[in-house]
């Protein structure tokens, strides 16, 4: 018997679909524009406490890690109970993260703040939390498009917050920019409440499984494995990117209002990027999307190194990255909850999200490590290169139809 996932129309109480992306989309603007322009604390950070930049990268590295950790027990929560309670302890974790990171004076202090607190804070307040209540309140036919609006919003919040950030470091110290910060992220609280989910019996149409059945059958299919796969080696280029770029740039002798304006445009194009994607996954295989995206990354990266550095050269490269960096977020996610259903959408996505950290972790920590080893950036380049070309073909086979299932019993 094929899946049949619970569609909103089924349920007795469902958000309206522009509350949702109108809240969901503030919320992601707000977390995901704050940690994008983590980088931009790299120079002041390091030179100031006296550390090198493997033991920043680290701290960076554990955020990812235990981001993606965390990711899929709040989605079961989220999931179960609503996307409400957890948002609203992501928020508080994510301020109080940020404002230790301020006032840390030891490398295990930073590790601690901006590695584990904000890593915990993100698995509350991003796109697999945020994504399930959009599964959950947005029909078949229009999900992959809101999630392209949802990942879109991401995306506006690093164009308008790195730049932003960039400022505050300059006007007011990088201190002091963390704790600015650390109010914004309280303003994810009352957002939340937009968010609050009507009550829903678990018997309530469809199919239903238990997590641990779920389980055993995402992690039992091979399409769902080659997803993770593939976002793996996204969380590997991106995070390289966005961390180590400011540093890159500064050490070939550009400035950091550069590097600043990378990463702006980098957001910028990943608006119009992620949209595309969300819309395009509504008409076209969503596999073949995928397997562009990450040869066209490759693509880029070659061009980049093989081109004299300049300002010019940098902008380009950061806008056709713009356009790839979150690009893979609507089409996989979209394949999660069409292969699987909505039931458990958001721990399944937390799942698929973990193996995206743990290419995070990769590519920020050995950037740092191989970079204090060699004094040079070029054999994680290499890497994001190789790994682009093994993501493309993983996801070519990928099968986006709703998986079979046996009927349940009712005892079960």
């Amino acid at each position: 018997m094929s899946a049949t996932p619970t569609s909103p129309s089924s349920r007795a109480a469902t958000l309206s679909m522009s509350q949702v992306l109108i809240c969901g989309a503030a919320i992601v603007t707000l977390s995901m524009g704050i940690r994008h322009g983590f980088g931009m604390w790299m120079t002041p950070v390091t030179m100031d406490r006296g550390w090198t930049r493997e033991a920043f990268s680290l701290a960076l590295a554990v955020q990812n890690i235990a981001w993606g950790a965390a990711g899929p027990f709040a989605g079961m929560i989220a999931d179960r109970y609503g996307a409400l309670r957890v948002l609203v302890v992501g928020a508080m974790l994510y301020a109080a993260g940020l404002a230790l990171m301020a006032v840390s004076t030891t490398s295990a202090g930073f590790l601690g703040s901006a590695g584990v607190l904000i890593g915990l804070a993100q698995s509350g307040t991003t796109y697999a939390v945020i994504y399930g209540v959009i599964g959950r309140n947005v029909s078949a036919d229009k999900r992959s498009w809101a999630m392209g609006i949802a990942a879109a919003a991401g995306s506006f919040g690093q164009f308008l917050m790195v730049p932003v950030e960039s400022w505050l470091i300059g006007y007011s110290g990088w201190q002091n920019a963390l704790f600015v910060l650390a109010i914004a992220a309280c303003l994810i609280v009352p957002l939340a409440f937009g968010l609050r989910e009507p009550e829903r019996p678990l018997t309530a149409g469809g199919h239903h499984q238990s997590i641990g059945q779920a389980l055993r059958e995402a992690f039992g299919y091979r399409s769902f494995q080659l997803l993770m796969l593939g976002y793996f080696v996204c969380g590997f280029q991106v995070v390289f990117i966005g961390v180590h770029m400011p540093s890159y740039l500064k050490d070939h002798g550009l400035t950091p209002q550069v590097a600043a304006n990378a990463l702006a445009l980098i957001g910028l194009f990943n608006i119009f990027g992620t949209f595309a994607a969300g819309s395009l996954g509504q008409r076209l295989p969503k596999r073949y999307l995928l397997s562009s995206i990450y040869l066209l990354r490759s693509i880029a990266i070659i061009v980049f190194l093989n081109v004299p550095l300049t300002a010019t050269s940098v902008y380009v490269f950061a806008s056709v990255m713009g356009v790839l960096w979150l690009s893979t977020v609507p089409p996989t996610n979209a394949i999660v909850a069409q292969i699987f259903g909505v039931q458990h959408m958001s721990m399944l996505g937390g799942f698929v999200f973990f193996s995206h950290q743990i290419g995070s972790f990769l590519g920020v920590w050995l950037g740092g490590k191989l970079y204090d080893a060699t004094g040079s950036y070029d054999v994680v380049w290499y890497l994001a290169i190789g790994l682009g070309v093994m993501a493309m073909l993983a996801n070519l086979p990928v099968r986006e139809s709703a998986i079979a299932r046996q009927p349940v019993p009712a005892a079960a």
